[in-house]
């Protein structure tokens, strides 16, 4: 990767560095969406069927066949491996205790004599889940999704997946009780779950990372007049940035680096180091760990658009990873946690030398559904909130509102909202009858 000096740059020039592939910003890309979009909206099915084809190569001799019956799904899952089935049995285990504890408490309180506020939940009735196919099957994905779905007590939880999809996927939704399981992938499943077709339902929050198309795709449904759907993040192609003082294990970076660059060309990955000498250390183990990976191609490409940045010490450090805002952020430093004090914006961050992202991907507990592009600056990680729906109730008594009246209508009339006033005013009148 390229080595840069962050001292030395400009502020202009340390911007441009920090900026994410150049594939992200296809100015081709929103055109190829919307049209994909609209195909769907007004044709439906065979609309779908024809994407099918022209970019999974699938070809399903019915409507129907869309969606997987029983029998496949049995099929399905009888032929994924003890072994795996054992792994996403601990998986599970792991993000269902995490989530769990995430369940909501309600609040209910008096602000002052008779007035009473209440915060409450309820789960977001129908939500589609998007999990990611084609060359890198993500089977963790639907557990980081359907789990909490199910926890939250989401009532139609509709999956979709590129097709052919794969066993795993097809196991683990079942796992996670899923019965809804859609062959469609790409921005064309985002236009199913967003307008509905004749076969897969609409629903009313579409969940799931994927490659810059479903990003887009999600993006531009969440602004369509033609639907009322809401998009759980901006999640598209996968990012890591690494902290690392002279203590740290270059074998150990350069596997992390490796770890999101495989995801995909227009993955980025970011080392952030005070060592000349990790920074070098680290490109050399980058050239001899690539040379033995299946999926080289892809993430020799992703290094391209990513880079080194050797800072004057671990604050200057937090600096840059703030101002970049990483979906994966790991500190293998000395002391971690004196580096996560400075900590302002990521997705979900690893400490130590024995903390991969990949744990974190898969089976720690926490959720790998999060912010890229830099939105974790104001976005959060899925957890299970997203999949509920919060609301106020406030009471008053006729003491409450006796109390509260006069304040109210201060603050209507000054707004010069007359009707707000008189809302109150009438009832205050009828009191004192």
């Amino acid at each position: 990767m390229e080595i840069l000096t962050w001292s030395t740059l400009s502020t202009a020039e340390q911007k441009t560095a920090l900026k994410r592939s150049p594939l992200i910003g296809d100015s081709g890309l929103e055109q190829s969406v919307r049209a994909i979009l609209d195909a769907v909206a007004t044709r439906g099915d065979a609309a779908i069927q024809e994407f099918n084809q022209k970019f999974d190569g699938f070809n399903s001799a019915k409507i129907g066949e869309l969606r997987m019956g029983e029998a496949e799904i049995a099929a399905a899952s009888a032929r994924v491996s003890p072994e795996l089935k054992a792994a996403i049995s601990k998986a599970m285990a792991n993000i269902d205790v995490f989530h769990s504890a995430q369940q909501f408490r309600p609040i209910d309180m008096e602000t002052e004599a008779g007035v009473r506020c209440e915060l409450r939940s309820e789960p977001i009735e129908k939500v589609g889940l998007y999990i990611p196919g084609g060359s890198a099957p993500l089977i963790s994905t639907v557990m980081m999704l359907a789990l909490p779905a199910k926890i939250a007590g989401c009532e139609q939880r509709v999956l979709v997946s590129p097709p052919p999809i794969n066993d795993a996927i097809i196991y683990a939704a079942n796992a996670c009780g899923i019965t809804e399981i859609y062959q469609v992938g790409g921005a064309q499943a985002i236009a199913a779950l967003a307008f509905g077709t004749e076969t897969i339902p609409a629903v009313d929050k579409i969940f799931g990372p994927g490659n810059r198309y479903v990003t887009e795709a999600k993006r531009l449904v969440s602004h369509d007049g033609r639907c009322t759907v809401c998009i759980d993040m901006p999640a598209g192609p996968s990012e890591v940035l690494v902290i690392a003082d002279s203590d740290a294990n270059c074998e150990f970076i350069a596997a992390d680096l490796l770890s999101q660059a495989e995801h995909g060309p227009d993955s980025q990955v970011i080392l952030v180091t005070d060592s000349q000498a990790i920074a070098d250390g680290v490109n050399d183990a980058l050239t001899r760990q690539l040379a033995v990976l299946p999926r080289c191609d892809i993430a020799a490409t992703a290094l391209l658009s990513s880079r080194t940045f050797v800072v004057d010490d671990m604050l200057q450090a937090a600096q840059v990873s703030n101002q970049y805002g990483p979906e994966h952020l790991i500190i293998q430093t000395r002391f971690p946690r004196e580096v996560l004090k400075n900590i302002r914006a990521a997705g979900s961050v690893f400490l130590g030398a024995y903390t991969p992202e990949s744990v974190g991907d898969y089976a720690s507990g926490t959720n790998h559904v999060l912010p890229t592009y830099g939105y974790s600056r104001a976005v959060s990680s899925l957890s299970l909130a997203d999949f509920s729906r919060r609301f106020t109730v406030q009471e008053l008594s006729a003491k409450g509102l006796i109390g509260l009246g006069q304040a109210v209508m201060t603050l209507a009339s000054n707004e010069l909202l007359d009707a707000h006033k008189n809302a109150v005013a009438v009832r205050l009148a009828s009191l004192e009858k």
